[in-house]
């Protein structure tokens, strides 16, 4: 593992770790080697546990007291209810950039998503744009705390779209981006969100299958 500069040494440990989180070279439920990661990255363990503090804020990581860090786990019910909170902050913000917005803006940055989307057989790469479809939302809902709480939680809902994109499939939702677009160009907000709804449902049911199959 190469070693790390210096400098803004906490946010690069964090970066670090929070991609190994994500990507699950630490995998899901996994204890934390403090020692091993100083050791690999040659940093002393007060930046390091800094950025433990952080990815614990951001819920992938779990402090115990006497007992150390680990990688958060997941079972089907923490699943649901990620996904269920997930939904519900993008319902609201929704309804508030419709609303409040500039919908041709925001149209032009959902269409630029969705052709990402469309030219792309890469997982990840389709992760990504979903992410970014999804987060014009929360930009142009004119709420901050509305986006401050997402970003609050975007690492738990990261974690279960780096998942979903190595599920079979995860790249077959171009008909729900589609329609998420043609709802903002149409100001069809219910349209808008029945197609978030079922990419939940797909993408939930397909890793709960995942983690039921580790």
């Amino acid at each position: 593992m190469a070693k790390i500069n210096k400098q803004s040494l906490v946010d690069q440990i964090y970066s670090r770790l929070r991609q190994d989180i994500l990507t699950r070279q630490l995998p899901l439920g996994s204890r934390i080697n403090v020692n091993e990661i100083q050791e690999g990255l040659g940093v002393s363990s007060t930046p390091l546990r800094e950025a433990l503090n952080r990815l614990q804020q951001d819920g992938l990581v779990v402090l115990e007291t006497n007992i150390g860090a680990s990688v958060l786990s997941l079972d089907a019910h923490d699943v649901e209810e990620i996904e269920e909170l997930a939904y519900t902050l993008q319902s609201a913000a929704v309804h508030f950039s419709l609303e409040r917005g500039d919908r041709a803006v925001m149209l032009r940055e959902i269409e630029e998503q969705l052709a990402r989307y469309a030219q792309t057989d890469n997982p990840r790469k389709g992760m990504q744009a979903v992410f970014e479809l999804i987060g014009s939302f929360y930009h142009h809902c004119g709420n901050r705390r509305l986006d401050n709480s997402m970003i609050a939680f975007q690492g738990q809902v990261l974690l279960l779209r780096h998942i979903y994109a190595e599920c079979p499939g995860s790249l077959d939702n171009l008909d729900l981006l589609q329609q998420i677009c043609d709802g903002v160009r149409e100001n069809d907000e219910q349209r808008i969100l029945a197609a978030l709804w079922e990419y939940s449902q797909r993408s939930r049911t397909a890793i709960i299958q995942w983690l039921d199959e580790q």
